[in-house]
């Protein structure tokens, strides 16, 4: 696979990834989840990149002491290579143990845009 081709959704991710940062210092959960979430939205394409939000996901919900969260986000860390292999993934799905590991959701129109620009395999 060539650099190029997730490097927009993987600095995109980043960026996600450094919001939830930011927001999680501060307690600010509800901003935190957020970001993590539109992190996971655009992490879904590329199993290693869903992988690693799914485990910061699981990790925020450590730090939070959230047990339905924790096996919420256990149980995706399983099933994310399967719906991979398989090419079921749910597009726009949040990643949050509150919504079905199996429900597609409408993506966010800016992540939209951003996932049609990025050049695929």
């Amino acid at each position: 696979m060539p650099d190029r081709t997730w490097a927009t959704l993987r600095e995109l991710i980043g960026q996600e990834l450094e919001r939830h940062d930011a927001s999680a210092a501060i307690g600010d959960t509800g901003a935190a989840w957020w970001a993590l979430e539109r992190a996971h939205i655009l992490s879904q394409p590329n199993l290693p990149l869903h992988l690693r939000v799914h485990w910061a996901m699981l990790g925020y919900a450590i730090r939070l002491g959230d047990l339905r969260e924790i096996a919420g986000q256990t149980l995706r860390l399983a099933l994310a290579p399967i719906g991979s292999l398989t090419g079921r993934i749910p597009v726009g799905n949040t990643g949050r143990s509150n919504v079905s590991a199996f429900q597609p959701m409408p993506i966010p129109a800016d992540l939209r845009a951003a996932i049609d620009a990025e050049p695929k395999p």
